[in-house]
């Protein structure tokens, strides 16, 4: 295998040096600017698109199973990864603003529909990178259950003194970027990111079309002019040969590792990563064990059309890595400077959560969303299971809807022979609700630590719950109206807009105001969504 990714390395060199120079046979040109600042002009070759003109073209989302309820006295355990990934909301956003349509329902992933917002949640302990907080409230669309709400924060960082970063933007600049909200949006929000770099930070920047070339070596962040003009000299045209631009990326990521900094591969793409002459095996095992090397890769995705929304999150999940959906210059504002150290740096991967239940207070739960990220209970103390990563800043909200113990239920009792699920009766008297343990690893290191609090039995009416829980439950109707849930409940746009507007308080807050935009096109829509579901 190694040899092949060798083979693949060397192709885009061998096939450069064999172009035709003359400027009018080629369909992509762009300036290679070195580390010294010398500018010299490097073209792909010329390469026909995958795709003719007329072709239908599809988006492509991962069908999801939502999660069921599942009972207490049988299983009290609930595991899962984190996931900080928030692309699934600015897809929603890009269908209504831009397409003035209700999105797939497969392209709902409530988890990411909720991460998306800032919230107000405590900061850990100076010596820990997390910390976990909950509340409990009866639930808006079903009023005889409850919802759980985990909250975890990560740590920030002061990015003046952060490690220093060594960034590889591997940007796609085949022909089916050639649109104002892919190619053009990729260049504005790169060059934000850039306005942002220290001396001490380097970029190089890798292209592909019909095969992968280096544009710009590494770079120092003190000469912003340079990497502005190797990003605004890109054009698009050609083919997709994603696997050759994947190895070129992460042999220069390699070749300027820094042992003490933060090496990361930002990939830019509209989502049609065809790998060409490497299988998608291949890739995500190269993936796999670059990340073991420490190069982390990020991928941010672009445009709609044949977007592959199912393949970005995985490269980016492999590559322990964030992903997010730019939409507009806002987002990529949002995600590249305001989160940029989030995007950028690690505090603790292989992030997850397990909640042990009170089987006498909690009859049965049901996790909304986080269908892909379900582990095995067994999962949680192996610490050769890959989960999520949690970068600086960070906020990971997770919701539980529970049904509370009915003394009444004629649901029967399990009997074991060997063991109980109920260790000690007097939890039936206790207060606490459930248990939630959070294992994660140092970045450096290989083995897990585990913090663990317990969750109090106090539950909140809706109008006395938090703002923060009052919208969150808002996002997470949202998600279930638009994905058809069949735990949707009571809910309808409208409920959820008045639910939405009873959290807001006196600040101005632009995330939540756009949501509110989005309810209202979607009440003026409903009779059209109502039929499309019946």
């Amino acid at each position: 295998m190694k040899r092949k990714f060798l083979l693949l390395l060397l192709l885009p060199l061998l096939y450069f040096a064999s172009c035709d120079k003359a400027k009018e046979s080629q369909t992509v040109s762009e300036m290679a600017v070195a580390a010294d600042g010398e500018v010299s002009e490097l073209r792909l070759a010329e390469v026909p698109p995958i795709e003719s003109e007329g072709q239908q073209t599809s988006n492509e989302f991962k069908k999801l199973t939502e999660n069921s309820y599942m009972s207490t006295s049988v299983e009290p355990l609930s595991t899962f990864s984190i996931d900080v990934d928030n692309a699934s909301y600015a897809v929603v956003r890009q269908y209504i603003q831009q397409q003035n349509s209700f999105p797939d329902p497969d392209a709902i992933r409530i988890e990411e529909l909720i991460n998306a917002f800032s919230y107000n949640y405590p900061k850990p302990e100076l010596d820990k990178p997390l910390t976990v907080s909950s509340e409990v409230m009866v639930c808006p669309w079903e009023k005889d259950h409850q919802l759980l709400k985990l909250s975890m924060k990560a740590k920030e960082i002061d990015y003046n003194s952060a490690p220093a970063n060594n960034l590889v933007f591997l940007i796609d600049v085949s022909g089916s970027m050639d649109e104002e909200n892919k190619l053009p949006l990729v260049k504005e929000g790169l060059k934000l990111l850039t306005a942002n770099l220290r001396p001490i930070d380097k970029i190089s920047i890798v292209v592909y079309a019909g095969a992968a070339g280096l544009v710009l070596d590494a770079t120092s962040g003190e000469y912003k002019s340079k990497i502005y003009s190797a990003i605004e000299q890109l054009q698009s045209g050609g083919s997709t040969a994603g696997g050759e631009g994947l190895v070129l990326a992460y042999a220069t990521a390699k070749k300027h590792f820094l042992k003490n900094g933060n090496n990361r591969i930002i990939l830019c793409s509209d989502g049609d990563f065809n790998v060409g002459a490497t299988s998608e095996t291949e890739i995500e095992e190269l993936i796999e064990s670059k990340r073991k090397e420490g190069v982390y890769i990020s991928v941010l995705g672009f445009g709609m059309g044949n977007y592959k929304d199912d393949r970005m999150e995985l490269l980016a999940d492999k590559g322990n890595g964030n992903y997010a959906y730019i939409d507009n210059l806002n987002e990529a504002k949002k995600r590249l400077v305001g989160q940029m150290g989030g995007m950028l740096y690690t505090v603790a991967k292989d992030v997850k959560f397990q909640v042990e239940f009170n089987p006498f207070k909690v009859e049965q739960y049901r996790l909304i969303g986080y269908e892909n990220r379900m582990l095995n209970n067994e999962d949680f103390v192996d610490d050769k299971k890959d989960a999520g990563e949690l970068g600086a800043g960070h906020t990971v909200t997770a919701l539980y809807e529970l049904i509370p113990i009915n003394p009444n239920s004629k649901q029967p009792k399990i009997k074991r022979k060997y063991s109980t699920l109920n260790p000690n009766q007097n939890l039936s008297n206790s207060n606490e609700l459930a248990t939630v343990s959070v294992r994660y690893k140092e970045p450096k290191e290989e083995e897990s630590k585990e913090l663990t609090w317990a969750i109090p039995n106090q539950v909140n009416t809706v109008e006395t719950a938090s703002s923060d829980m009052q919208f969150c439950s808002a996002v997470a109707s949202f998600g279930q109206l638009l994905r058809h849930s069949k735990y949707k409940g009571t809910a309808s746009f409208s409920s959820i807009k008045k639910l939405a507007e009873s959290s807001s308080d006196d600040k101005p807050n632009p995330e939540r105001s756009e949501f509110m935009e989005l309810l209202t096109w979607c009440i003026k829509n409903e009779a059209d969504f109502n039929k499309r579901t019946q």
